[in-house]
């Protein structure tokens, strides 16, 4: 067995001093401190130039991909205006295949389910796939915590989430766990595993974690996966992965768990190949992942492989409360990550700065959902609005568009600072009276000339000096245009 910190040393200690968790700090904190790490940003650089060039390839040579992404928008709306029936069709499919379900309501329902069904087993060993709704309720943790008795022993099979596990950190991206660690930092977390030093090759490490996680497999009694989507009339789980530990947690265990987001429902197989073609393209660049799993209740009559029992726990944890709302489209979602990757604030810091599960444009706008604008109310700011989330999106989600409705609901709800409520009050007032526009632009024009240093505003003080720390901040001309236009230009 690794030699692991204790689930709860791991989170306190270590995630608050790299900056991933504060009950203090907010995303400027978070954000700045990740902009200034040059390694960081390197690997941050690295790989959006090489998966965005390929996402755009690919679907470039995909014709029909506008047509795609609007079925896909299209079938997702229509999923959740029916989401009670689909996902009654779905418990009646799985249980019709002699599976078990379970609707839990938040992660405390998951982890008293699991913990449960470990217990009536005898499991010593869980072994788990890439799994973002486990991450959100922090499952590990938490089992490993509540059923202490059990002595569990909770393994992550996926190579980046497994060496972000002995590391005592946590993802960092939807499709890349450890986009934020170098190869050295990877060789280093590895080699105190192994006893011994590894050199930073791929694949020395790669040969050495897959002996050791295909041990865990052997002796897993329960296996734990997330799901991409469901497929309701068929009672199907469909998983698409780049490695192989997917498979062999569904197969290899007698007890298979899918903990899946009741948003990740599609009414019909044949919705399936939509998103199939569109995912992968997405968030890696490919024209289809590696492995796409397909699951349908435990191990039947005569079949040589699969579990004894399969259990599909359906998450809601406030997806429910979106439904009906102006932000339901958040639930679109199908976790590819290409938001993240053409995000310019997310190429800076990185996903740890989120200080949340889910990261990038699309952590903005789910994360105040999930948890409330209190506990995430610098998220939707950590913004440019340029857009490129909802144009890349391959279900069409207007990401920017919900990052304004957030902000807006902030005001409207009196959590923006009397400060920035005054300032925009002034400005409002400033804006519709052309006389007020004339004074402030003449006021303007006096108060820059001091600060115009080669061409731009800087630093401007006060507490408008964090503009022109990060950006150039043109001057306003000499002369307004209305004056050049009476003048004839």
């Amino acid at each position: 067995m690794e030699t692991r910190k204790p689930a709860r040393e791991r989170d306190t200690t270590d995630r608050r001093r790299e900056g991933i968790e504060s009950p203090v700090e907010g995303f400027n904190e978070r954000g700045g401190r990740a902009a200034r790490d040059e390694a960081l940003r390197g690997a941050l650089r690295l790989f959006a130039t090489k998966v965005v060039p390929a996402r755009n390839a690919t679907l470039a040579a995909l014709p029909e991909a506008p047509e795609l992404r609007e079925r896909a928008y299209r079938i997702k709306r229509e999923t959740m205006a029916n989401l009670d029936r689909y996902l009654e069709e779905m418990a009646e499919a799985v249980e019709a295949r002699g599976g078990s379900v379970h609707f839990a309501s938040d992660g405390e329902d998951v982890v008293r389910y699991v913990g449960e069904l470990a217990r009536r087993r005898g499991a010593k060993v869980i072994a788990k796939s890439k799994s973002m709704a486990t991450e959100e309720i922090e499952l590990n943790r938490r089992l490993e915590e509540g059923y202490a008795d059990l002595g569990l022993e909770i393994v992550e099979t996926d190579l980046g989430e497994w060496i972000a596990q002995l590391a005592g950190d946590t993802p960092s991206h939807i499709i890349g766990p450890i986009l934020h660690m170098n190869a050295e930092r990877v060789a280093e977390i590895l080699s105190e595993v192994a006893g011994e030093e590894l050199p930073p090759d791929a694949t020395v490490l790669s040969r050495f974690a897959r002996g050791r996680l295909r041990e865990k497999f052997l002796t897993a009694d329960i296996g734990i996966t997330g799901a991409n989507f469901g497929v309701a009339e068929s009672g199907t789980v469909v998983t698409v992965t780049n490695e192989g530990n997917g498979r062999l947690v569904t197969s290899v265990p007698p007890v298979h768990v899918v903990v899946m987001g009741i948003e990740k429902m599609i009414p019909r197989f044949e919705d399936l190949s939509v998103f199939t073609r569109l995912l992968a393209r997405s968030g890696t660049g490919q024209k289809l992942t590696v492995y796409t799993n397909f699951v349908t209740g435990p191990r039947g009559p005569g079949e040589l492989d699969g579990a004894e029992e399969f259990h599909l726990v359906l998450l809601d944890n406030g997806r429910s409360n979106l439904l009906g709302t102006p932000f339901e489209e958040a639930l679109y979602c199908i976790r590819c990550g290409s938001c993240l990757n053409v995000c310019p604030v997310y190429r800076q810091t990185g996903g740890h700065a989120y200080g949340s599960t889910y990261s990038g444009p699309i952590g903005a706008v789910i994360t105040p959902l999930l948890k409330g604008d209190e506990e995430a109310k610098d998220l939707p700011h950590a913004s440019s609005l340029c857009g490129a989330c909802s144009e890349t999106c391959p279900v069409g989600i207007p990401l920017h568009d919900l990052l304004l409705k957030l902000r807006n609901r902030q005001v409207e709800e009196g959590m923006a600072g009397k400060t920035q409520t005054a300032a925009f009050k002034v400005f409002e007032n400033t804006m519709k009276s052309p006389a007020l526009y004339n004074i402030s632009g003449k006021l303007g024009r006096a108060a820059q000339r001091p600060l115009v240093r080669e061409g731009t505003v800087r630093p401007v003080p006060g507490p408008l000096r964090g503009w022109t720390g990060s950006r150039e901040l043109p001057p306003l001309a000499p002369k307004p245009f209305r004056e050049l236009w009476r003048g004839g230009i």
